[in-house]
């Protein structure tokens, strides 16, 4: 997730690649507070609105608010392996666990040595009962401030890598072997091979995406990161409205458009023949107004 304010032309054009055309674009949310963060869980799209400091439901055919907690900021929202949803609020620099009918459980401030949250931004299950998370640090280019935590189950979050340039979309690999980040400010995926132990190690260049991707250029800012069920990663930007899908070499496969000036997250549906984009249309002007779109995959 990234707030500032950009001109970006953007083009109506879904991906020939991906065989939909414009008309087959849904949008589920025409009117959306900064969408980001989105998650199936039970069959249902879950997905938060950053600028409304909600929850958001969607069950195929209305959006239903779960949970609000002012001040917050959310940034994404995933289940733990206890039923219960995590949430980061990026803006209050917290972890909120919030039950699965809306209620708030617990917060949390600091990790284990007891240093505060800055900018807890998106997050990924680490394939057992607990997630990773990535705190981007401020709004700004200059420090390089970003860090990558581990939540339990039990609350406890660990520090495991610094030093990222902006921290943002994290995607575990199927296997658990990997761990994928977005440097957005950077424009690049790096990776991190996970221990046994938890420990993060061997960091390396995963993909840069304007180098992969034309379209999206030196501008290229790499926002949310996926696993799709075809294994390819799928990569969000908040510089344009381009979803770019790179195979796990890091080679172009595709990409999608979106008639939004951004396309920050998204989510694949349950049944994994559509994906639902995140947009934000507004960006300079808070609640930040934008879109919630499911696109067909064909």
């Amino acid at each position: 997730m990234r707030n500032w304010s950009m001109a970006v032309a953007v083009a109506v054009v879904i991906g020939a690649a991906q065989g939909a055309a414009a008309a087959d674009i849904k949008v589920i949310n025409e009117k959306a507070a900064f969408p980001e963060g989105p998650a199936s869980i039970d069959g249902k799209l879950h997905y938060v609105e950053y600028g409304g400091n909600t929850i958001l439901v969607w069950d195929g055919q209305t959006n239903k608010e779960l949970w609000k907690s002012e001040g917050c900021g959310p940034s994404a929202v995933l289940p733990l392996g206890d039923g219960d949803l995590v949430v980061t609020c990026y803006d209050n620099g917290t972890i909120a666990r919030v039950s699965r009918d809306g209620k708030t459980v617990a917060t949390y401030d600091k990790d284990d040595a007891g240093n505060a949250l800055l900018g807890p931004n998106d997050l990924t299950s680490d394939g057992k009962d607990g997630a990773w998370f990535t705190a981007s640090g401020p709004w700004e280019s200059a420090p390089i401030v970003g860090k990558i935590y581990h939540l339990s189950a039990d609350g406890t979050i660990r520090m495991a890598a610094d030093d990222l340039h902006y921290a943002n979309g994290i995607a575990m690999s199927p296997d658990g072997n990997r761990l994928y980040v977005n440097e957005s400010e950077a424009g690049r995926v790096i990776s991190f091979a996970v221990g046994e132990d938890g420990s993060l190690s061997d960091r390396r260049l995963f993909v840069r995406v304007g180098a992969v991707d034309e379209a999206s250029g030196a501008s290229a800012y790499p926002d949310g990161i996926k696993i799709g069920p075809d294994g390819n990663f799928w990569i969000g930007q908040y510089s344009s409205g381009r979803i770019v899908v790179v195979d796990a070499e890091g080679a172009f496969v595709k990409a999608i458009d979106v008639p939004s000036p951004t396309a920050p997250n998204l989510a694949f549906a349950p049944d994994g023949k559509a994906i639902f984009v995140m947009s934000v249309d507004d960006t300079s002007n808070a609640p930040y107004w934008g879109k919630v779109y499911e696109v067909p995959l064909q």
